[in-house]
């Protein structure tokens, strides 16, 4: 155990960050209580111990303001970099592929597949929410200026292609809008594969991603404050008793992911007549990268040498699994409607079955070109809350323990991504 701390640093300056913002978050809460104790009494006019509770609670609130900023600029960062990453990393992924005919046939196999993984683990997601309910736990008070009543929103398809297809490249990238950005950048690799100077873009694409992912990888050194800020924050508000939340939704969240993996994932192995088993064994090494550093990409190349080993052809990794980075994170989109959902409960707001419904088809096309990038799905889940009118700042709720929930979906991603690729050569005949 000691070992394993000491080879992943970040993940101990996370639980080290986790701990001391508990500490801190308790002793302000704890000083705060008590001032505003000593001040009530049984004298005490009612009219003056409504005033107190009031003033008491606007401290703890402003004083949290500033320790929760840590975990805005986190926040921030990260949103920062997922629009280069998701465009560099698709469009090198498409140079990758041989020709057009070629694409063509294993991207609509690879796709179809996807969306079908996408479907039962939004699906997942929102059953073992609802089955458990570990929102419930939390007993949240809505932020005032934040209410609205949740309204379900009808389908618009002027609306919605009118989002899915850019106006400007530049206008989605400034505002981070995703599946734009993943339409564009698929098109745009398909063109620069027609042109005789296409290899120069693949190149640069790929130059920019693996730019991007070190960039990543820096920023993951900030997660450490970020977390103290948020747990801090929340603390101060509520009192370390809303802990004792966060140990269910944790078990919770993990018996889902595992349930995926061996039951979802096993099923789909057995049906292609994939040897599950000898898979897993062979991503031991790029699994338990992915779970000590809960990135996704950090353990990208040594997924693509471990199903080399296993016998799946070069091009088809080259293709399936980038792509799989940006459309088939498997552990993140069972998250999205878990969180979402939880958060929901966390604030006692109830989301209607049509609201549900409505939530996961938005995510089955949103949650496309999401790309590895740490934390990348709490910018989905942040529009999901807008929509539904959800507060925002839920969000700190789960930026608290984030690394511990992001280590099991990176994990996941990896296996979903592997089997994905495994299913795709299966079918071309090349396993």
């Amino acid at each position: 155990m000691v070992q394993f701390f000491r080879k992943n640093k970040l993940i101990t300056l996370i639980l080290i960050a986790l701990i001391l913002g508990i500490i801190v978050g308790y002793f302000i809460n704890n000083h705060y209580s008590e001032i505003e104790t000593s001040l009530l009494n049984e004298h005490t006019h009612s009219l003056m111990k409504a005033q107190i509770q009031k003033d008491f609670k606007l401290l703890k609130e402003n004083t949290a303001s500033h320790f929760s900023l840590l975990s805005e600029i986190f926040l921030r960062l990260i949103k920062m970099i997922i629009a280069p990453l998701v465009i560099s990393i698709l469009i090198s992924g498409i140079g990758k592929i041989e020709n057009i005919a070629t694409l063509g046939r294993i991207g609509l196999k690879t796709l179809v597949y996807f969306y079908i993984m996408t479907f039962i683990a939004l699906l997942l997601g929102l059953v073992s929410v609802n089955l458990f309910r570990p929102g419930e736990k939390m007993h949240l008070e809505v932020p005032e200026q934040q209410y609205l009543p949740v309204s379900s929103k009808g389908f618009d398809a002027h609306e919605f292609i009118t989002h899915v297809i850019p106006d400007s490249i530049f206008n989605v990238l400034a505002k981070n809008e995703i599946l734009p950005i993943v339409i564009f950048a698929v098109l745009f690799g398909i063109a620069a594969g027609n042109t005789s100077k296409g290899k120069v873009i693949f190149e640069f694409s790929e130059a920019v991603a693996e730019s991007m992912f070190k960039l990543t990888h820096y920023i993951m050194f900030f997660a450490p404050v970020g977390v103290f800020g948020s747990i801090a924050a929340i603390v101060i508000k509520q009192g370390v008793s809303i802990l004792q939340g966060y140990v269910y939704l944790i078990g919770v969240f993990y018996l889902t992911l595992l349930f995926f993996v061996l039951v979802v994932l096993g099923v789909t192995a057995y049906i292609y007549k994939i040897n599950f088993l000898g898979l897993l064994r062979s991503l031991y090494e790029p699994v338990l990268l992915a779970f000590s550093t809960a990135s996704s990409e950090a353990a990208m190349p040594a997924t693509m040498n471990a199903l080399k080993k296993f016998g799946i052809s070069e091009k088809i990794v080259a293709f399936v699994l980038p792509l799989g980075y940006s459309f088939n994170l498997d552990g993140s989109i069972t998250y999205m409607t878990f969180a979402t959902v939880f958060i929901a409960q966390a604030y006692h707001i109830h989301l209607s079955i049509f609201d549900q419904i409505n939530m996961m088809l938005i995510l089955l096309l949103s949650s496309k070109g999401i790309a590895g990038v740490p934390r990348a799905s709490l910018v989905i889940i942040a529009g999901m809350l807008s929509y539904f009118n959800i507060p925002v700042e839920g969000l700190l709720l789960l930026l608290a323990i984030d690394q511990i929930l992001d280590m099991g979906r990176s994990a996941t991603n990896v296996l979903g991504n592997a089997v994905a690729s495994a299913v795709i050569a299966k079918s071309e005949k090349t396993l």
